[in-house]
């Protein structure tokens, strides 16, 4: 995603033709929104989504920059299921009714959290992962197994139970080792944690089962195949869609939704309208106060560095590196713009693509940022500030790859970019420029009105795999009904 001034023309499109009403009408055409859409129009139903910007995915979408493609919020497509694996994926195939090889999903190499005097590595599935905690710290590894129990009986999809308890003390006292608490926590943390140094219990399961239970895939082509699939699934169906053109307001009268405003003035009715947006921004359409507008939320920036190796050629193997540079992750909005003392480095061109291979390498660093502190600088500023900390976080992760900085060739780099919260904000409306939303979750999808809905990230459901079935929980519970 590029900075703000460089984002490509969002305007309002030249009004096309709609239908007065339709029974079911979806906020947003990123993941949640294109799961819940697929689902209501095979059902049968009239279904429009409608979209602000002029491309789809949302957090998880892509841009085009110095001729280059890139992806946004795809480091992993998490839950992978290798075929015949049961697993939320193999749900959302099912429910969709897409073919697996559809998405043309290739499982990680292997993945690394790297802590100061110790690292543990991990792949698909929970084997490698506990023969390194065994390696690593042999008198916790029964502990570590009575942990993974406690995740795998704990049904953190219930949608029934209010927020459930913060799990970082839980932890600790189920590890009883501090640095394995911490090692095990920091990838569940920058994956979908949307609390200040802490994570909520559901969460913690629902993130450790995708990401150590189950693992890393990643399309070939990136995010855009994923969302060409659903985009072809949905029009096959029947259902329209409206870019460059958002919701203004929703209009309620006693409890319910009686008509949608969109941004170029026309006014919709639907029978049943699904929110993709985030919770507080739903009730701003509204026009009712967002009770956790005011709550810290996470943001983060990006560093996308393209190379002329790729990093297999200059020893680094890794998929995805979890790092600290301290021996607890301080998980809150820092201070200053970025704090690059712990954060995730993401090599895409490090899955097996069997006998296809990347034509440049890539590293993609990303770390926390304050979303309030990048918006209170002037435009002269923002550029500056974007390359100091670029460098920053470059050194950092550079210090947790094999060789670090010495690794990399002069003259290696190709292109590089850096994006903000503030570039989140432009392109999603989300709340600072939140990648996690809100840090209250609703978890059954429930607003106000009783015709709306809110699926995907406030929901609870996190990275692709968990908006997409987010979404079809929510079309399924609330609109479409028992049997579904």
């Amino acid at each position: 995603m590029s900075a703000p001034a460089e984002s490509p023309n969002v305007a309002a499109s030249p009004a096309r033709a709609l239908k007065s009403h339709y029974d079911a009408l979806v906020i947003g055409c990123g993941m949640s929104g294109l799961g819940a859409a697929i689902r209501l129009a095979m059902s049968g139903r009239s279904v429009l989504v409608v979209e602000r910007h002029n491309a789809p995915g949302g957090l998880n979408g892509y841009y085009f920059k110095a001729g280059r493609k890139f992806d946004v919020g795809l480091h992993a497509m998490t839950n992978y299921a290798a075929p015949g694996k049961k697993g939320p994926l193999t749900k959302i195939f099912r429910q969709l009714r897409i073919p697996p090889e559809a998405f043309d999903l290739s499982p990680q190499l292997s993945s690394r959290i790297s802590f100061p005097g110790e690292e543990l590595r991990f792949a698909n599935g929970i084997d490698l992962l506990e023969s390194e905690v065994a390696r690593a710290f042999p008198k916790k590894i029964d502990a570590f197994r009575d942990l993974v129990r406690l995740v795998e009986a704990h049904d953190a999809l219930d949608i029934s139970r209010p927020q459930a308890t913060p799990a970082r003390a839980l932890v600790h006292e189920r590890l009883g080792d501090p640095l394995l608490a911490e090692m095990i926590l920091n990838p569940l943390f920058y994956y979908g944690s949307a609390l200040q140094n802490d994570i909520d219990l559901d969460q913690f399961c629902i993130l450790f089962r995708a990401l150590y239970l189950e693992g890393f895939a990643r399309p070939f082509e990136g995010v855009r195949r994923i969302l060409r699939v659903l985009l072809d699934r949905y029009k096959a169906l029947g259902g329209e869609r409206l870019m460059k053109c958002g919701v203004r307001r929703l209009v309620a009268d006693c409890g319910h939704v009686a008509a949608v405003e969109l941004d170029d003035g026309r006014t919709l009715t639907a029978g049943s309208v699904l929110s993709t947006i985030g919770s507080d921004e739903t009730l701003g359409l509204l026009g009712m106060d967002a009770p956790g507008k005011t709550l810290p939320r996470h943001g983060y920036a990006e560093h996308i560095a393209c190379m002329k190796p790729l990093p297999s050629e200059l020893g680094w193997k890794d998929t995805i590196v979890f790092f600290s540079n301290t021996a607890r992750t301080d998980y809150r909005v820092p201070d200053g713009l970025v704090d690059p003392s712990s954060g995730v480095v993401c090599m895409p061109a490090n899955y097996d693509f069997g006998t296809r291979r990347m034509e440049e390498g890539m590293l993609r660093v990303t770390v926390r940022a304050n979303h309030r502190a990048w918006k209170a600088l002037s435009k002269s500023e923002y550029a500056e500030a974007k390359k100091q900390v670029a460098e920053a976080m470059m050194a950092s992760a550079l210090g947790h790859l094999p060789g670090g900085a010495a690794a990399l060739p002069k003259n290696a780099l190709l292109f590089e970019d850096t994006f903000t919260p503030l570039t989140v904000e432009k392109f999603t409306g989300h709340i600072s420029g939140s990648v996690y939303g809100s840090p209250v979750k609703v978890r059954d999808g429930r607003t106000p009105c009783d015709n709306l809905f809110l699926c995907g990230t406030d929901q609870g459901f996190l990275g692709i795999v968990g908006a997409i079935l987010g979404g079809i929980s929510i079309a399924n519970l609330h609109v479409i009904g028992p049997g579904a």
